[in-house]
């Protein structure tokens, strides 16, 4: 029998898609890539292969997970394996950069961004040229979850607090980003998700709590990516909450399923922000995307093929459904 595997380095984001799964009887297996070994020699199983290895990998000790998935995926793809979230969808997951080439390309806006090499002194010199006085945020070329993402109100603040950040919020590829920040007429964000390239539903995530934005009840850290200089509010309501349906125009919805679709990307969480005017600004895209259940559950979506476990599970039942077609 024919499976669909799924390629991780962190099972505890596995649970609420294996119960997706079971619920719809579908075969899979795990391809845990926080270490291994293959023989390339050798022909992979028959299958349907669902990458979703994290850019935040390297922050679990699995420094090298990326690279190997990469090596893996060249494997899969010499023989034929219908990869969901490929080599191209890889590479944009791990560098912001080439997202954002690969978003305004394809007629998506992006945020005022400068790159920076590792460098503390270039650092705050470009922080007060492009952005002058005001505020910047700080955030690596390949994080993830929104680790190491701070938002400062000026490049002294920058430069005050820039050599006590923590060892692990530093780029693993040694390229900082700093990055305008929008002031938004309130402070969320709005996350999409999109399954088999399509739009499931639209989340809004409150941020005044910093910039740790997984959805999944695992990736919770307190208060550790709370904006430099700044307190976590109080939980008032609910931090994530699924939006109804037309909430997001139409327009943009198009324009986002055709960046997926011209980038490779089977699967993925795209967030952006708006601006005082209206406008949408893409600054995330996140191809190893987990889903909120207490925000599906107050949505009415949980246990459904609504939900984004349920759509994912759909999705990769009927990719497995059309391979053994073309074996038969």
């Amino acid at each position: 029998m024919t499976k669909a595997y799924v390629i991780h380095e962190n099972p505890a984001w596995l649970p609420p898609l294996a119960e997706a799964f079971d619920r719809i009887r579908l075969p899979w297996a795990e391809l845990d890539l926080s270490r291994g070994v293959f023989d390339l020699s050798a022909v992979p199983p028959e299958g349907v292969y669902y990458n979703r290895m994290s850019a935040s990998s390297h922050t679990r000790g699995h420094r090298y997970s990326a690279e190997l998935t990469a090596a893996v995926l060249a494997w899969l793809t010499r023989h034929g394996r219908r990869v969901v979230n490929g080599p191209r969808a890889l590479d944009l997951e791990i560098s912001k950069v080439r997202q954002y080439a690969a978003l305004e390309a394809a007629g998506l806006s992006v945020p005022h961004t400068v790159l920076v090499q590792d460098d503390p002194q270039v650092l705050i010199e470009t922080a007060r040229r492009h952005f002058g006085e005001g505020p910047v945020i700080l955030k690596p070329n390949r994080g993830g979850k929104g680790l190491g993402v701070r938002l400062f109100t000026s490049p002294q603040a920058l430069a005050d607090q820039l050599a006590a950040l923590p060892d692990d919020e530093a780029p693993i590829d040694g390229i900082w980003l700093l990055q305008e920040y929008i002031r938004a007429p309130r402070p969320v964000i709005t996350r999409a998700e999109f399954v088999g390239g399509r739009f499931v539903y639209a989340i809004e995530v409150d941020t005044t709590a910093g910039f740790e934005l997984c959805p999944a009840d695992v990736c919770a850290i307190g208060d550790a990516a709370c904006p430099v200089g700044t307190q976590p509010a109080p939980a008032a309501a609910p931090r994530f909450t699924i939006l109804p349906e037309g909430s997001m125009e139409p327009a943009l919805r198009e324009r986002l399923e055709g960046f997926l679709s011209s980038s490779g990307i089977d699967v993925a969480g795209v967030e952006f922000i708006r601006t005082a005017d209206g406008r949408a600004l893409v600054y995330d895209v996140n191809t190893n995307t987990n889903y909120n259940a207490a925000a599906e559950e107050a949505a009415g979506l949980a246990g459904t093929a609504r939900s984004g476990p349920g759509a994912l599970a759909a999705f990769l039942a009927r990719e497995l459904a059309a391979k053994e077609l073309l074996a038969a």
